[in-house]
């Protein structure tokens, strides 16, 4: 049997302004443990607000497989992206849809949240 695939999207924090990166992508390296302890097989896909997320996230959906799009927080409610939050939610409607879409509360509760989604 194959193990799950599942695709995690987010702000890659090396990308914001007046922000520190490190905690984050400390808690992202934590959360890609996480996956890998649990034999579930974890693509990511960082996008950059200022270039392109979108393209970045069909190019992510076009290597398929993908049973859940966990899609993190940062995209979510960052006021500012929200008009890319709702284009995200329609590309992975249009290039996975047959991939459930799942929403975290942190770099380091992917996992959590793929798998209330993952079929056993």
């Amino acid at each position: 049997m194959a193990a799950a695939r599942v695709l995690v999207v987010g702000l890659d924090p090396a990308t914001l302004k007046d922000w520190d990166p490190e905690p984050v992508q400390a808690a992202i390296a934590r959360g890609r443990a996480r996956f890998a302890e649990h034999g579930v097989e974890a693509d990511y896909c960082l996008v950059d607000l200022a270039a392109d997320p979108e393209g970045a996230l069909v190019e992510a959906l076009s290597r398929g497989g993908h049973e859940c799009v966990v899609i993190g927080g940062g995209i979510r409610g960052h006021e500012p992206a929200l008009q890319i939050f709702e284009r995200m939610i329609n590309l992975v409607r249009q290039h996975a849809p047959d991939a459930a879409i799942a929403f975290n509360t942190s770099p380091e509760d992917c996992l959590d949240a793929a798998l209330r989604w993952l079929r056993p």
